[in-house]
């Protein structure tokens, strides 16, 4: 027994030593490395008090992009857009609160959760919203400078990459940074970016499951499956954003991804983008009413419509795709409608979030530390020789 005992422990060291050799290969650089995950989200206004306030942050980063509008403008405009939103969220919808920033939070916790039973306390993850205080980026960048984190991995949790999703939360981390930092050395030491997940085949696959599991509970007694439409809804995109694809190229890989896996079961499947149909701005086509129009003209019965291009549940997916159904409706009463939500904190997409970001974390861990100052930046502006050429060519004859 008492040998039986000395060999398990035995055993038991060995691995443990393993273990720890393997660990001690990722503390090389400094044995008090952590990883702050900065998940990074739109954040939506849960009081009306503040509708003006987060519009003008919302046109000062997105509208800025591709509508040419004087900055002067904005906060008026703000406030008039305030009014539609007052009246939309609160006249039309019953007061609607908008779910998105509970589900964020949610998604938050079980990331870290996941991410935690691999690192430990080495990683910590941090909300922040694009347009919601008290989680501005400047405001979340404050708290992780101040708990003694020096490495960060940038992580919006947006399904594309565009101007307008991961772009502004670049564009906010920079500014960020800027008033943050020293001009000696700069408190981050290392840095990585998820930019998005639309190609991924967990996050493809788990799309498809959810639109079979929903059209099994809900239509397949009752109709073929040719009957069916589905309209996969990617975000709207603007054509023509200062010479950005915007979003575009990667929304319609992922519609053509998730298309694949159904098609051979559900043969009436189009994208229908969630726009923001605003004038002299060429949108993205067919807008999900279109589409649902049309695959209603094809013969479909019933109508699911599903959120692809979000990952979280916002007033896009719940009020704009209401009024859809709504709009549809008076004109096709017979049809069936089905309205389905995004993958939000359902447990297999955030443990898949949280395995996107494993291979950056082992990273961060691993590298050696940045050392950057900012008063070494210099700006080089072009200096323009006409015989530069010649110049450099007879350089060795000097």
């Amino acid at each position: 027994m008492i040998e039986l005992d000395y060999s398990l422990n035995q055993r038991r060291m060995i691995v443990v030593a393993t273990t720890d050799k393997n660990l001690d290969s990722l503390n090389r650089s400094n044995s008090s490395d952590r990883v702050a995950v900065l998940l990074m989200g739109y954040g939506e206004v849960e009081s009306y008090e503040n509708f003006a306030n987060y519009n003008e942050q919302a046109l000062n980063l997105l509208t800025a992009k591709f509508a040419p509008v004087p900055t002067w403008m904005y906060p008026p405009l703000a406030r008039l857009l305030a009014v539609f939103d007052l009246h939309e969220w609160s006249h039309q919808h019953g007061n609607f609160i908008s779910p998105h920033n509970a589900i964020f939070e949610a998604q938050r916790q079980k990331i870290e959760e996941n991410l935690q039973q691999t690192w430990g306390d080495k990683i910590k993850v941090f909300k922040a919203f694009n347009f919601c205080a008290p989680h501005l980026p400047e405001q979340v960048l404050a708290q992780i400078k101040a708990e003694g984190y020096d490495k960060i991995l940038i992580y919006p949790l947006l399904v594309v990459d565009s101007i307008f999703t991961s772009g502004i939360a670049v564009e906010q981390v920079n500014e960020a940074l800027t008033k943050s930092g020293n001009d000696q050395e700069h408190w981050v030491k290392g840095m990585r970016y998820i930019p998005s997940f639309y190609n991924q085949p967990a996050y493809i696959n788990l799309l498809a499951q959810m639109v079979e599991d929903e059209v099994s509970q809900k239509l397949a007694q009752a109709y073929l499956p040719s009957e069916i439409g589905i309209v996969l809804m990617n975000h709207g995109c603007p054509h023509e954003a200062k010479g950005f694809t915007s979003g575009i190229d990667e929304s319609q890989a992922l519609y053509e991804l998730v298309r694949e896996k159904l098609i051979n079961r559900f043969p009436l499947i189009s994208v229908g983008w969630l726009n923001h149909q605003t004038p002299l701005i060429k949108w993205t086509q067919p807008n999900a009413e279109l589409a649902g129009r049309n695959l209603i003209e094809l013969g479909a019965k019933a109508l699911v419509f599903m959120p692809i291009g979000f990952a979280t549940e916002n007033h896009e997916t719940l009020l704009d795709v209401e009024h859809i159904m709504v709009s549809l409706g008076k004109k096709y009463p017979q049809v069936n409608y089905v309205q389905m939500k995004c993958v939000n904190d359902d447990d297999r997409f955030c443990t898949m979030a949280a395995n996107w970001a494993n291979p950056q974390i082992e990273a961060l861990l691993s590298e050696e530390g940045l050392a950057v100052s900012p008063s070494l930046a210099q700006a080089s502006v072009p200096h323009h020789h006409h015989h530069d050429h010649d110049h450099d060519h007879h350089h060795h004859h000097h």
